[in-house]
């Protein structure tokens, strides 16, 4: 005998649409892009993290402050490109690769 599975399960992207709306509204543009700052911050924290550097050390290598890295790794301040590459390049050495998805 087969299980029935769940009807009452939504998907993710199911629950996206439902709460910020399709991809391409407004608000689904403003949640998406949200999203990618905080993975970014995410990232740089664990690759500063992997690299054994506190915030401090990091933000002295690469020219900016302690205070500046934490707002970064806890998704309170944009972060301009160029900033960014002298963090990862410098602070981290490490290189970045972007990539473009289009919709």
């Amino acid at each position: 005998m087969k299980k029935k599975i769940n009807e009452n399960l939504t998907s993710f992207a199911d629950h996206l649409d439902k709460q910020y709306g399709k991809r391409g509204t407004e608000d689904r543009d403003k949640f998406e892009a949200e999203f990618e700052a905080f993975k970014l911050g995410v990232m740089l924290q664990e690759l500063r993290k992997e690299k054994g550097l506190t915030q401090a050390q990091l933000a002295e290598k690469c020219g900016t402050t302690k205070n500046y890295i934490s707002r970064i790794e806890n998704n309170a301040s944009d972060i301009r490109l160029s900033t960014l590459i002298r963090i990862i390049n410098e602070g981290l050495g490490a290189n970045l690769k972007l990539s473009v998805n289009i919709r």
